[in-house]
């Protein structure tokens, strides 16, 4: 019969093994469970996230705002097309602008009635002057579809 300072000779890791207590997964959790949560996390409140009006720190539709959401019209062949086929003004706004700001912003300013609205980020080019390199801005576009029956005119007439 062999004893147990044999069996620790013949293989120490064992040993060490046996004489250890075992844990587990479980009584690991619990004992972190048992510790009294710091002073810091409970007296901290818990923000909920209400709605985009909140979070931003801003009054969901400010007038004076929505003035500047809208920065141009954008006047080309393709905003002309697109005017054409599918009812649509195509404006250059703010690059934090939101959709629910820029249909607000159009409704107030031209007096028409606002379907939905597309937005676009297009970046801007990297272009060489010489040495140096230089970046064009980059520029939030909106594609307002307006409603059957509702037009804008840029050009100045009837006015």
């Amino acid at each position: 019969m062999s004893t147990a300072p044999e069996a620790a000779k013949a293989d120490p890791k064992a040993a060490k093994k046996a004489a250890a207590p075992v844990k587990t997964d479980k009584t690991t959790k619990a004992a972190k469970r048992a510790k009294a949560p710091s002073a810091k996390k409970a007296a901290k409140p818990v923000a909920k996230k209400a709605d985009t009006a909140a979070t931003t720190g801003r009054p969901a539709h400010d007038p004076s705002r929505l003035a500047q959401v809208l920065v141009a019209p954008i006047i080309s062949e393709k905003a002309t097309m697109a005017a054409e086929k599918h009812n649509q003004v195509l404006f250059k706004v703010l690059r934090s602008a939101t959709k629910p700001e820029i249909k607000a912003a159009v409704e107030l300013m031209f007096k028409v009635d606002v379907e939905s609205v597309q937005t676009v980020q297009h970046k801007g080019k990297t272009k060489r002057f010489g040495k140096s390199i230089g970046r064009r801005d980059h520029i939030k576009k909106a594609y307002v579809s307006l409603a059957a029956g509702q037009e804008l005119n840029f050009s100045g007439e009837g006015a």
